[in-house]
């Protein structure tokens, strides 16, 4: 059972945040294996070394012409020519003195006769040399995770690795009653998915002796402890990690998730976070996604502003996360503070309501992070 605490005996999200970026820098970049980048944040801009396509290449089966030998050709007034032309298939080079191509159904053969009965312009049919991207060009951006059609480009332009930042999370996670670690697998999931490498380490029990003799192993960028960070009489992750040597902030301005600690242990970032589903997402978003960001150098993550659709009250001193519904040009806020299982299966975004502010009025602009994001 957890204890009601005043939100002025809570430390702010601000400060909390501040306290886990404190002397944070962004990983060292090493090159990865483009079979296995994808998800990865790209470190530096990579260029094109050579044009794409190298020459023009035709994109449709057909005949290969020249636009200018075709001037005026029609079903009405065919334009015969002296030379058959050469068939290309799509993707084959175009043949010199060629630049464009027609299809079956305007060039009729007869024997030796050749007519093109459909005129054409440059280019019709066909992909210029460099149409697909200029030598120098950035194919990746900096601070961009790698998305499948981002590997595309990548195979496309003959780059078999890429300089990317993996920063290495452990997720220790702490036993729950029922035995099962479902909220520890879908944040080591949302971490993946951030471009994580992850190791999720179970402790071998409740007690603090437990969770600590697994904590004095463990190297990383980035620790979490999932479970056990209430006042209950079997919730010892925060005496653990204080045991550890971990400088805490236990008791965070966020609801859901107020019993989440963060600091420092070992110069790394920790997070301990509920092992609710609800309270552990809400303090991911808030707190773990922008430090895996940051130590990924990941770009500011995309927002989606629209006006809301109804008010959202908000109470004084606490951050209060809710999950949002786009309804037509609105978003229509489904839950506040309190996530159930069925609103985060309903949610397409999520925003928090700032300690300081008492909500939002219905209509005001609001700029929220999309979960449905590809």
């Amino acid at each position: 059972m957890t204890h009601a605490q005043h939100p002025g005996s809570l430390t702010p999200l601000e400060k909390a945040l501040a306290l886990l970026l404190d002397g944070l820098a962004p990983v060292a970049p090493r090159p990865i294996p483009l079979a296995t980048a994808q998800g990865g944040v790209v470190a530096e801009n990579v260029a094109l070394r050579h044009r794409l396509p190298l020459y023009d290449m035709a994109v449709v089966d057909g005949w290969a012409l020249s636009a200018y030998d075709l001037v005026g050709a029609s079903s009405y007034a065919p334009v015969m020519l002296a030379v058959s032309p050469a068939w290309v298939d799509a993707g084959d080079r175009m043949p010199e003195g060629c630049d464009c191509v027609l299809d079956t159904a305007q060039v009729e053969t007869a024997g030796a006769m050749v007519h093109v009965l459909a005129e054409a312009l440059p280019g019709q049919g066909v992909r210029r040399a460099g149409g697909d991207l200029k030598e120098g060009q950035s194919v990746l951006q900096a601070g961009e995770p790698l998305r499948a059609i981002d590997m595309m480009v990548a195979r496309t332009a003959g780059l078999d690795t890429v300089p990317v930042r993996r920063p290495r999370m452990t997720i220790v996670t702490v036993p729950s009653a029922t035995g099962d670690a479902v909220t520890a697998h879908m944040i080591a999931e949302e971490a993946r998915h951030g471009g994580a490498d992850i190791t999720v380490i179970p402790a071998p029990g409740r007690d603090a002796a437990s969770i600590a003799a697994v904590l004095k192993d463990v190297t990383c960028d980035l620790l979490l402890t999932v479970g056990g960070t209430g006042a209950g009489r079997s919730d010892a992750a925060i005496s653990a990690l204080t045991e550890q040597g971990a400088q805490l902030a236990h008791s965070l301005a966020v609801q859901p998730g107020r019993t989440a600690a963060v600091g420092q242990l070992n110069g790394s970032p920790v997070i301990a976070l509920p092992g609710a589903p609800d309270q552990a997402l809400a303090v991911w978003w808030t707190l773990g996604r922008p430090a895996l960001d940051h130590l990924a150098g990941r770009s500011a993550r995309r927002t989606l502003t629209l006006p809301l659709a109804r008010k959202i009250s908000s109470g004084p001193g606490v951050a209060d996360v809710v999950l949002l519904q786009q309804a037509d040009d609105h978003w229509m806020p489904l839950a506040i503070g309190d996530l159930s299982l069925q609103h985060l299966a309903q949610a397409d975004a999520w925003l928090a309501v700032p300690g300081d502010s008492e909500g939002h009025a219905a209509g005001t602009p609001c700029a929220a992070y999309l979960l449905r994001d590809c």
